[in-house]
């Protein structure tokens, strides 16, 4: 198998090359290097990082009226199913059945108990995931772009608003990142294993199942399929009336829910019907331009470069894409994507080398009244902003074909001919 097909890299670390490629940048005049970001941190930025962590756990332990909200919908449908109820009958449970198994531990927890645990097991979550990207680009876990990032998810919306209501989302912003590790390693199987156990929890990921057609991986494809149809299959033979997914939860979820999601669903359809775009053209809109986010992931793929960069963006587009038209799209969907892309920026030319990868987040720094946007009904606003600009930055790093210099010497008189798609 050559290295291609396997989606790896080989020769000297992540961390090596970034080094020595961003020293020649500085002797050039080019970007800052990120030698300093891959250098280990000092037990003070460390011990920073932990406790503004622990700080914004206990802030939202003592004084947050909404912690757990969404996984309550989930446990509540797992207490039904065990008091011999149909867990469907709860309009506001919308995922697969095998959910219901996997919130059965849940249900035997108290209230208090379990509003500790939302938010210890929504920040661990995002930890792993966030130490799964950096070890795809292999940085170390306890470098100063490992902690500076702790730091700055401290301050993201996206990452509050997750932990804080336990959205289930979590399980997607851990596999998405294991996933990708796994590819990165040749280790496809793997990847389809965590992909399914992740679809069985919430069928988020359905789009990444594109990344292993991409690479014409049709056993880990299976194997992404398989686990959680057999989950599901079994926990519906387990439950009283499971057909009501179908007749009652699907048609909810495929109407972009109700009033209540409505305000906060950041989709372009949506908030194109927002300014008065009839709903056909907003949607028919919507789903042309995930239609090309995927055409880029596409391409990016196509491209061969060798390197994790390759799935890393290209998963990302896939998901950005789904984004962009699914109904409805929330903020913490940003942070699916976010961590892989973010750790990239250890390698040059990734989509955070660009300014605005950094402008596209700052309507989500937490702590600012935003003129016009301060209702919460309004936020969806911002939210797009956000999703429409790193889906734009992330859709032209995957369609543009780079262009790489040879690198010789002045003095050698050696042909300076671009050389395209040269990696």
């Amino acid at each position: 198998m050559t290295a291609d097909e396997a989606g790896i890299s080989g020769g000297k670390g992540i961390a090596e090359l970034a080094t020595e490629g961003a020293a020649g940048q500085v002797a050039g005049g080019g970007q800052p290097p990120v030698g300093w970001l891959l250098a280990p941190a000092s037990w003070v930025l460390r011990a920073v990082a932990l406790g503004l962590l622990a700080v914004l756990g206990a802030q939202m332990y003592r004084t947050s009226p909404n912690v757990g909200m969404d996984n309550d919908f989930v446990v509540r449908a797992a207490r039904t199913f065990l008091d011999g109820g149909a867990p469907y009958t709860d309009r506001r449970f919308l995922y697969l059945p095998s959910a219901v198994l996997a919130a059965v531990p849940e249900a035997l927890l108290s209230r208090g108990q379990l509003r500790m645990l939302v938010i210890g097991v929504g920040q661990a979550a995002v930890l792993a995931g966030w130490w799964a990207s950096l070890r795809i680009f292999k940085v170390a876990a306890g470098s100063r772009l490992a902690a500076l990032g702790v730091v700055g998810l401290v301050f993201f919306e996206p990452f509050r608003n997750v932990v804080n209501i336990g959205n289930w989302t979590l399980a997607s912003v851990v596999a998405l990142p294991f996933a990708l590790l796994c590819v990165q390693r040749a280790r496809w199987g793997a990847a389809g294993l965590v992909v399914g156990l992740a679809l069985a929890v919430k069928p988020m990921l359905v789009p990444l199942l594109l990344l292993f057609v991409f690479g014409r991986r049709w056993r880990a494809l299976a194997v992404a399929l398989v686990v959680p149809v057999a989950a599901s299959v079994l926990a519906a033979l387990m439950m009283p009336r499971p057909g009501m997914f179908f007749t009652r939860t699907l048609p909810f979820l495929l109407h972009g829910q109700d009033a209540f999601a409505r305000p906060f669903d950041a989709s372009l359809g949506m908030i194109l019907t927002r300014f008065d775009v009839p709903g056909a053209l907003a949607y028919g809109a919507a789903a042309v331009v995930a239609a090309a986010g995927v055409g880029c992931a596409w391409l990016r793929w196509r491209r061969g470069e060798h390197g994790p960069r390759r799935p890393v963006e290209t998963a990302a587009m896939l998901m950005l894409a789904a984004f962009l038209v699914s109904r409805p799209s929330f903020d913490h969907y940003l942070l699916v994507v976010l961590l892989p892309l973010l750790a990239s920026v250890a390698v040059a030319g990734s989509v955070p080398r660009t300014v605005w990868f950094w402008v596209a987040l700052v309507p989500q720094v937490s702590g600012f009244a935003w003129p016009y946007l301060e209702a919460i009904q309004r936020r969806a606003f911002r939210d797009a902003a956000t999703l429409w600009l790193l889906a734009a930055v992330t859709a032209r790093a995957c369609a543009r074909r780079r262009v790489v210099r040879t690198v010789t010497l002045a003095e050698t008189g050696q042909d300076r001919t671009p050389v395209r798609d040269a990696f």
